[in-house]
């Protein structure tokens, strides 16, 4: 059997050398010369075969070394006749025909390594964010201290434009940061006294002191690269279109091959099998139809990070969707305020939007929005405080003013039920001015407008069985998008760990495809199938997914779907007609009707003839249009 290696892995005969790009451009050199040589200046075969002989020690020792201990493994490729074709041409003479096996094997094989190279980046895109040492702050002035020798209680000063080292709390300066990272959304937060602050967080103008809230190594973006590790060591498991093909066609190869020499008496007829059978349909057509995918979606405004995901993503069936960014467009709208008597609206949203000014939730961002469109200037608020649960709260002159959820208000005063209005679907927010019911907000995160019908073409168009919303937001918001968009299996309030950790698991079960936004999502996206993003407002979430999408559409998302399932189809029709005109040439060179020659001869028409139909990917085409959604 195959073995399967790990998704984004590179199997092959050099990849423990990194050999392949060398063994490649040699190989044409070889081939070049000897063509020049042949039909220019009429060399001597002898004279003309040296450089072929040289590469095909140089390029086929490793090959065969590897072919055999992937042999004494039970591993049975497709590369493995490629490796006892480079023998049998050596054994005949047949230089040219084993440079050019060669030349297919090692090219493609680099162009493998070229588009999955970028493996390791997405921790190394995380680890850029973050400095590694600290400035404290101290009688004497300021000290700087390595990021493991920060200690809770200290005091920070994060520089402008710094990122910030540490979960904590500002205690002098005013200013604003930049936490897009990990909402995926272009929000700075304003900071003053008393405003949390995440690591990771890009520090704008102003200097700010904060006091270390946790250890570096249990703040909230250390435990996102610590997900993301994980989610590098466990990405599922797959097997190579080639290989898979390649497995029982090596197997048949080698029988018809043996057979003859047993039955004829005749080892040239051995070879002859052999030459013909050489897997170069399943070595080239393959690659090509990946690069002429990869060049199609390219010119659609999506980049395809991992080639390989090309031929996964039309077989995945369950198709698990972050929420906001994704199938909203992630700007809620405050379309209703409820106010208890003696509180008009006016007054609600100024003293609502003084206090959101210091908030990073999405909700803050409406608030801000509706009062700037009703010219409502926002309240001073000094002493902001944001405790776990307990809603964002902040003094307004004489009187205290605190923003919460629903349920952490009756959490903390029960008999504020017989005031709140009726429950309602969608988010919404309360405004207790001295702990006293004043208002209550109600938003709406207008969904995309191709959503619901995205959602409902899935399963007849791409045989999607399961859809899931997998949200960090709160019920109320997530079960009030679930039914605008039709979506029935959801869960709410997740963490990225949570995330993973539910992604990995239906990935396990069924090919999955997660598709999200922002920083929080990238763990996700390791753990999947087939990881999508949407834009560019993370590098890091760029990084860790399969493809991402410019333009934050869902039909694109649909256009990638039909151009990995036309991709896969030509390169099986390549391959498996490839493999058809050999397996009746190996028929014939069994028969005693095809030399080694003209077996050589006739694998590079078919060779052609496979490649010429692996370019129909470039090519524009009906199929790859997206559905009417």
């Amino acid at each position: 059997m195959t073995q399967t290696p790990q998704k984004g892995s590179r199997p092959g005969f050099f990849a423990a050398l990194s050999l392949e790009p060398v063994v490649a451009v040699l190989s044409v050199a070889a081939i070049g010369w000897y063509l020049g040589a042949r039909w220019f200046f009429h060399a001597a075969p002898s004279a003309a075969n040296r450089p072929l002989l040289a590469v095909l020690v140089i390029g086929g020792a490793p090959l065969v070394l590897q072919l055999a201990r992937n042999a004494v493994r039970g591993n049975f490729g497709s590369d493995l006749l490629a490796g006892i074709s480079i023998v049998a041409s050596l054994a005949l003479g047949e230089y040219l025909a084993g440079a050019v096996i060669l030349l297919m094997l090692s090219g493609g094989a680099a162009l493998e390594e070229y588009a999955t190279r970028r493996a390791s980046s997405v921790l190394s895109a995380l680890a850029k964010r973050m400095p590694q040492t600290a400035h404290r702050k101290t009688p004497g002035g300021l000290e700087d201290v390595a990021l493991g020798d920060v200690r809770i209680g200290d005091l920070l000063v994060v520089l402008p434009h710094e990122s910030c080292p540490v979960d904590g709390a500002v205690t002098e300066g005013q200013g604003r940061m930049d936490e897009s990272y990990l909402t995926g959304e272009p929000w700075e937060m304003a900071k003053i006294p008393g405003s949390e602050t995440l690591s990771g967080a890009i520090n704008g103008e102003a200097a700010l002191t904060i006091q270390v809230g946790k250890l570096p190594v249990d703040s909230r973006f250390a435990k996102i690269v610590r997900v993301m590790e994980e989610a590098e060591k466990n990405r599922p498991q797959l097997r190579r279109l080639a290989d898979r093909l390649g497995a029982w066609y090596t197997v048949v190869a080698l029988a018809i091959a043996g057979a003859a020499w047993l039955i004829s008496g005749d080892a040239t007829r051995f070879l002859g099998v052999l030459v013909i059978a050489t897997p170069c349909p399943l070595l080239l057509a393959i690659p090509v139809a990946i690069i002429g995918a990869i060049s199609v979606a390219a010119a659609r405004g999506i980049i395809v990070k991992d080639p390989s995901m090309l031929e996964r993503i039309a077989s995945c069936s369950t198709m698990i969707f972050d929420k906001t960014g994704t199938l909203t467009y992630g700007r809620p709208a405050l379309t209703e305020v409820l106010c208890a008597p003696g509180m008009d609206r006016k007054a609600a949203l100024i003293a609502a939007a003084g206090l959101e000014q210091y908030s990073k939730h999405p909700l803050a961002t409406a608030v801000r929005e509706a009062a700037r469109a009703e010219q409502v200037i926002p309240a001073v608020v000094a002493e902001v405080s944001e405790k776990p649960g307990g809603g964002l709260t902040g003094r307004i002159g004489n009187s205290w003013a605190r923003i919460t959820g629903r349920r952490q208000a009756l959490a903390n005063d029960p008999a504020l039920a017989a005031l709140l209005p009726e429950a309602a679907s969608g988010m919404e927010s309360v405004l207790l001015l001295d702990e006293r019911y004043a208002a209550t907000f109600r938003f709406q995160d207008k969904p995309r407008s191709e959503s619901r019908s995205f959602i409902g073409h899935l399963a007849p168009r791409h045989g999607v069985n399961r859809i899931m919303l997998l949200s960090g937001d709160r019920e109320s918001e997530v079960r009030y998008l679930a039914g605008q968009v039709g979506i029935t299996e959801v869960y709410f309030g997740q963490t990225p760990e949570e995330k993973v950790a539910k992604v990995r698991a239906e990935a396990k079960a069924a090919p999955t495809l997660f598709l999200g936004d922002g920083i929080n999502d990238a763990p996700a996206m390791q753990a999947a199938t087939v990881g999508i993003a949407f834009g560019q407002n993370s590098d890091v979430t760029s990084e860790a997914a399969d493809a991402v999408i410019f333009e934050a559409s869902l039909g694109k998302v649909d256009e990638l779907i039909h151009i990995g399932r036309r991709m896969k189809r030509i390169a099986l029709q390549s391959a498996a007609g490839g493999m058809a005109l050999s397996f009746a040439g190996m028929l014939l060179a069994a028969a005693g009707y095809l030399p080694p020659v003209a077996g050589a001869v006739a694998q590079e028409v078919i060779d052609v003839a496979a490649l010429l139909n692996a370019l129909r990917v470039a090519l524009p085409g009906d199929d790859i249009r997206r559905d009417d959604i």
